[in-house]
């Protein structure tokens, strides 16, 4: 059985001894990076299987996003009554709405209970003066932005990535089966905001602690195993809804809502915390044991002295990586100012990322597509995007790869404009997606290496809020696009993804460079 001993600062070349003949990050890069995946490995059995146990919250994260689709759907329609009324228009199948004819002219395919519209009347509630139809899912992607930005640094701070993730997954669960006896659509809102708000930072945390147990090599692979799992949740929603089909828009809730609870439990016991950020946070203890743990399960004999484990010179002594009060990681990112600026143009690229993302799957229904069909399509989608993202993300330039996603997505969304022909819009419908859902997931990856670790969890829920954004007001676009035209809808969905993609251009490139741990070493990364 072989042996591994962590790089000392004395076991490192003669060359890496010196400042004044070598870079400081050339001295600190092997010290903490190099240290871990010589203690434990790159990739062993025990981080394989705590990636995927950490991984699996995004199937229930994919299901609250876009469950939306079908419990707040609008069923179709038809008249039972043509004749002309003193006060209404007569009934007609061609008009944008029904709130026009009166309630006795016309009725629902189905059953009403079938969707929160159609059992509170949502298009003509309070009479038709307001549609609120739109209300529940932009509460969810606003109590998603409320939850990001308030629960951000909590996994760089005071909880850390395993318990944030525990907690905000219980949160979400308990939340979702609460949300399945609403009793009328204002409590309804107001759960969806809280959903929201609970799974805020659940991809955000389960993506940092599953890239921070394994070795750089597998960083990249280890990104799309999580992308991988959240299509998942994305496929089997339209399952799901189809095996419900005909009952209440209730049961989906509880369908997807109880498995979330019982994971909540198997990441308590199963998972552990990042070592490495328990090493910045100076936690050095609890960082050992998980290190021999790990290390022990993947069969490496380790004899050294953890005790003598160099981290780096300026962990825990400079400001970036003393952490102490909850919002200091976001204070170090706006205090500085080549993050604050990455930081910016980053969640720029993102909210025309999100708007697109979000928007799509909410406005397909306004289509001439079965709702189910166009829905498992466009999550099918996901599978090659994910596919070819895990091929080639090695090999993917960032910067050029971003720009060129952003502006072909939002070709795509304008030209559904101008298509009429149902198969050719489906098909380029398919494909803006399959660009945005690329663009997703490359921006995340970026976005990780972009930032180092003391503040890479709140720089990637900053990113992450700002795809959310994105979410919030595409409900809004979709509520008018029914009424007001297509082009308010997947027009202006391609106009914003492609005008914020092209900030891209204000970002670095890190393909192939190594990821940080301090801002100072980060910067003078920046300046080599």
């Amino acid at each position: 059985m072989e042996k591994y001993s962590a790089p000392l600062l004395h076991d490192l070349p003669p060359s890496t001894k010196s400042d004044d003949e070598n870079p400081p990050t050339l001295r600190l890069r092997p010290s903490l990076d190099h240290a871990i995946e010589q203690c434990v490995g790159t990739m062993g059995t025990a981080q394989l299987f705590q990636a995927f146990i950490i991984s699996i919250a995004w199937i229930f994260d994919a299901q609250q996003t876009f469950i939306s689709v079908f419990v707040d759907r609008t069923p179709d329609w038809h008249c039972t009554n043509t004749t002309d009324d003193t006060n209404y228009a007569p009934c007609s199948t061609t008009a944008n709405t029904f709130c026009a004819f009166p309630q006795s002219s016309w009725s629902w395919d189905e059953a009403s209970y079938v969707s929160t519209v159609s059992e509170w009347n949502l298009e003509c509630y309070g009479g038709g003066s307001i549609n609120v139809a739109g209300f529940p899912a932009s509460a969810f992607f606003a109590g998603c932005l409320f939850g990001g930005i308030l629960l951000a640094t909590l996994g760089d701070s005071t909880l850390g990535r395993k318990k944030m993730l525990c907690f905000t997954s219980l949160a979400m669960s308990a939340i979702g089966i609460v949300t399945a006896f609403s009793p009328n659509v204002w409590i309804y809102t107001f759960l969806r905001f809280l959903t929201g708000f609970a799974r805020a930072t659940i991809g955000t945390s389960a993506l940092v602690l599953a890239v921070e147990i394994v070795g750089s090599k597998w960083r990249g692979q280890v990104s799309i195993l999580g992308f991988f799992l959240f299509t998942f949740g994305f496929i089997s929603l339209p399952g799901i809804a189809y095996a419900t089909e005909g009952s209440t828009w209730r049961s989906l809730y509880l369908w997807t809502s109880l498995p979330a609870f019982g994971y909540s439990v198997l990441i308590f016991f199963f998972v552990h915390e990042s070592p490495r950020w328990l090493l910045v946070r100076g936690r050095r203890e609890e960082a050992i044991q998980i290190l021999k743990t790990m290390g022990s399960s993947n069969g490496h004999s380790l004899t050294m002295s953890f005790y003598n484990l160099v981290i780096s010179d300026d962990v825990g002594d400079s400001e970036s990586a003393a952490v102490g009060d909850l919002y200091s990681a976001l204070k170090v990112l706006v205090g500085s100012r080549w993050a604050s600026r990455r930081l910016a143009a980053a969640m720029t690229v993102a909210f025309g990322v999100g708007l697109l993302y979000y928007g799509i799957p909410l406005g397909v229904g306004h289509l001439d597509f079965n709702l189910y069909l166009i829905v498992t399509f466009n999550a099918i989608s996901e599978l090659p995007s994910l596919l070819l993202t895990l091929l080639y993300v090695d090999r993917l330039n960032r910067r050029s790869t971003m720009l060129m996603l952003t502006t072909a997505s939002g070709a795509a969304s304008l030209a559904c404009v101008f298509v009429t022909n149902t198969l050719v819009q489906m098909m380029i419908e398919v494909s803006a997606f399959f660009g945005t859902i690329t663009a997703f997931n490359l921006m995340l990856i970026y976005t990780l290496e972009l930032f180092p670790t003391c503040v890479r969890n709140s720089a990637v829920a900053m990113v992450r809020q700002a795809l959310v954004l994105g979410g919030v007001f595409s409900p809004m676009l979709i509520a008018i696009g029914r009424t007001q035209g297509i082009f308010w809808s997947f027009g202006m969905f391609g106009f914003v993804i492609g005008s914020c993609g092209l900030f891209t251009v204000c970002l670095p490139e890190t393909r192939g460079t190594d990821i940080c741990d301090t801002m100072d070493e980060q910067e003078l990364c920046n300046k080599i």
